[in-house]
């Protein structure tokens, strides 16, 4: 969005020192949180299970969106063409491709829980250690390949005309080329209907597993399943709710930009650009609030910050 005003000049990226201030502090609390959780989790943890696996992967890709923070403070705070294009070339791509790893993450780390609960005597296959390294693999490989496809392509188009190298615009769309957004498009529909995947059925589990426990609390005793049954709803329950206050706003907010028409006045332009900043603010606090899941759902991370 490049949009200028003949007697103003190009509009402005507002609010500049305000999510500068936001993103430094959620990049210094992420980083320290998360180096903390990969140190627990390759260094002090010896015993490996499926859920582990999936909570080791969950935090590297926490700790890499908490890096691709900088390339987006450096683009709030200076006023460079080529700062932006660098952004928009592997910073936005590279967080994109973290953050829905992080989603998948959570996704399996539900499945899991509900399979533990539900079907606790039996093991399936998103359960043992093997599989469950090579369906992060698996996940991993795949949205990089998508993110490789987009950065290929921005590389080699060579569609910015001259406003757009001497104007600074709101979002990478400056770039892009015909096929860019055509490929931008079908990337944020793909990634859109993905994530509402997940979240259904984040959902369906954590309410199929509120009715599973209040069945088994008529079959258990009082004081031995009293504490065990709390313990997973809480667990469930903390999933859910993180996964939503970050993830779900955006993604609302994101499809309706994506589909946004030009908008040709500079006040309404960068209050919707707010809007979706605020946003993008909320899905990367992910970062800083995932290690509430490490400390709730992995007995190795209490047991180390007990020491």
């Amino acid at each position: 969005m490049n949009i200028t005003n003949s007697t103003e000049g190009p509009c402005e990226m507002p609010a500049r020192p305000f999510f500068i201030c936001i993103y430094t502090l959620i990049f210094l609390a992420s980083l320290v949180l998360n180096s903390i959780t990969i140190h627990v989790y390759f260094c002090k943890s010896t015993i490996e299970s499926s859920i582990t696996v999936y909570l080791k992967n969950l935090a590297v890709a926490d700790l890499f969106v908490c890096l691709c923070l900088l390339l987006r403070i450096f683009k709030y705070a200076y006023s460079s063409v080529e700062i932006q294009r660098i952004y928009c070339n592997f910073g936005a791509p590279a967080s994109y491709l973290n953050m829905y790893c992080s989603i998948f993450f959570m996704g399996y780390i539900a499945v899991n829980r509900y399979l533990r609960i539900v079907k606790p005597m039996e093991t399936y296959t998103l359960q043992t250690v093997r599989s469950s390294r090579y369906i992060c693999l698996v996940t991993w490989a795949v949205l990089l390949c998508a993110v490789c496809v987009y950065i290929v392509v921005f590389i080699s188009s060579h569609s910015a005309d001259k406003n757009n190298s001497t104007h600074i615009g709101f979002d990478c769309d400056i770039f892009h080329s015909d096929l860019l957004k055509q490929i931008y498009l079908v990337m944020h529909v793909v990634s859109f209907f993905l994530f509402l995947f997940v979240l259904v059925s984040l959902v369906l589990l954590y309410w199929w597993t509120i009715q599973r426990l209040q069945q088994a609390q008529h079959t258990m005793p009082a004081l031995t399943g009293s504490t065990k049954l709390s313990k997973s709803k809480r667990n469930m329950l903390v999933l859910v709710t993180i996964f939503c206050v970050c993830f779900v706003p955006y993604h609302l907010v994101r499809l309706a930009y994506t589909f946004k028409p030009l908008l040709q006045d500079c006040a309404s332009a960068q209050t919707f650009y707010i809007l979706k900043e605020i946003t993008v603010l909320l899905a990367v606090l992910n970062a800083s609030l995932d290690p509430i899941i490490y400390f709730v759902f992995c007995n190795t991370f209490r047991a180390w910050l007990n020491l």
